[in-house]
């Protein structure tokens, strides 16, 4: 199935914006996206999901003079069915709350077109080269490590998609994005104890996909915790993995949306400017960072993604906005509306990462000496937004003498966020992300965590 003349896409939306005003709407637009993906999984070497599909959907939003809004959507480009499509997004419409707060964009907006969201190489992918690429990864790391006794997954994914918006205030825009995944997930036993482990990472361009590296991580970090034991109770001096503080900032984030802190599910409300963490942390969204999974020339109410710092030196400095939530606060839009064809608008992350520190891993572990390196979170999804309260399993290796020793599991930290982040004291130059989230090395001292 061929994506759809842009043209034919344009005039289409044209026609519905006109349909609904025609209809009574104060204001109306449109987010279309279409798009073709493809994913691989082998289970020790044999294929276990192969798939392939094409989509597309087009999402009507009117809006009324009270401020009510109504979505509608569907999956063809067919004018027959137009007018259903605005007879149900008005029936939604009416059956909204009034919100004063609702809004469309309106500034002519200058989109940047240098951002480095799509890959040739990755429209080209065949058949054959998700298999070579699944065999490489299952073959290289049963050739590392004899303890190795499944590779339960070796997966792949990529895609292509076309997205569109366009808003009866007069604005349009248009952005074709790629992106590609692959990751290795496997059992290992030393004879007594077994693990289960992985690593996988995802990217806009198939050359910055490290087959290599997914590998050595998979195998490496599942060796390191298998057969991991619990140290005494005490207070240790934690590193944070890239990939764990990662983990740890997608949780962090949403107290910077300003949705949550509307609806007093954030405990930053009401500290803007204030010190709230370690002044070695900084913290900051990035929509428009070249080849990045979450940057686009536009957020989903077609207004320009932008940069925004919203932790600087510990200190809360910016919360992220949608129209709706800008204008209650008096405050523009930071590009962060998100939404997808079937919903109304909110507000989410685009690029979150902290911004890294001047010292390499190494160097962090030889300044410490002694402590742990956690590889894995148990438990983030229950950090209290509100509190900031947590109760979090851990796992990862002893640091002896600044090296890694022998592995550590089956211990918790307990504590609250606020206290936590103003324990880092050392944060690596080591910035990766996995997704739209980015992480480095950061050491946080003078933890309880509970063992023997």
């Amino acid at each position: 199935m061929e994506f759809p003349n842009s043209n034919y896409v344009e005039n289409s939306a044209f026609s519905l914006i006109e349909k609904a005003l025609n209809r009574g709407a104060k204001g109306a637009d449109i987010l279309f996206y279409s798009g073709k993906s493809s994913s691989l999984s082998l289970r020790d070497g044999k294929p276990e999901q192969n798939r392939t599909g094409f989509f597309m959907g087009i999402g009507l939003r009117v809006i009324d003079a009270d401020g009510r809004q109504g979505v509608a959507h569907m999956n063809v480009l067919d004018p027959a069915s137009f007018e259903n499509l605005v007879s149900w997004s008005w029936a939604n419409c009416c059956s909204s709350e009034p919100d004063p707060w609702v809004t469309l964009y309106e500034q002519k907006p200058s989109y940047r077109d240098d951002l480095k969201l799509e890959d040739e190489a990755v429209s080209s992918i065949t058949p054959e080269q998700r298999q070579e690429s699944c065999l490489y990864m299952s073959q290289e790391a049963s050739s590392k490590d004899k303890r190795i006794l499944s590779i339960r997954s070796a997966s792949w994914y990529d895609s292509i998609g076309k997205s569109f918006y366009m808003s009866s205030t007069g604005i349009r825009g248009w952005y074709n994005g790629t992106s590609v995944s692959a990751g290795l997930s496997l059992v290992m036993s030393d004879g007594v104890n077994l693990e289960m482990g992985g690593y996988g990472e995802s990217c806009r361009f198939l050359s910055d996909l490290p087959l290599s590296r997914i590998v050595e991580e998979a195998v490496t970090q599942t060796a390191y915790i298998l057969g991991g034991k619990p140290l005494k109770t005490g207070k240790y001096t934690l590193i944070l993995s890239p990939e764990v503080s990662a983990s740890f900032l997608s949780v962090i984030g949403e107290l910077f949306l300003a949705s949550n802190v509307h609806k007093n599910m954030s405990l930053y409300k009401g500290k803007l400017g204030k010190q709230e963490a370690s002044s070695l942390l900084t913290i900051t969204d990035d929509g428009l960072m070249p080849k990045k999974l979450g940057t686009a020339p536009f957020d989903g109410e077609g207004v320009p993604c932008q940069r925004t710092v919203l932790m600087e030196k510990g200190v809360i400095k910016n919360f992220l906005y949608n129209l709706k939530y800008g204008l209650k606060d008096g405050v523009p839009s930071t590009g962060n509306g998100a939404r997808s064809f079937s919903s109304v608008p909110d507000v989410d992350v685009s690029n979150i990462y902290i911004e890294p520190g001047t010292l390499s891993q190494e160097d962090i572990f030889c300044s410490v000496r002694n402590g742990i390196y956690i590889m894995d979170l148990l438990g983030l999804h229950t950090v209290n937004p509100v509190s900031g309260d947590f109760s979090l399993g851990i796992k990862g290796v002893a640091l002896h003498n600044g090296e890694l020793s022998f592995p550590v599991s089956g211990m918790t930290i307990a504590g609250n966020l606020l206290d936590f982040l103003k324990k880092i004291v050392c944060i690596g130059n080591d910035l990766l992300f996995w997704g739209d989230t980015g992480g480095c090395t950061v050491v946080v001292e003078d933890v309880t965590a509970a063992g023997l």
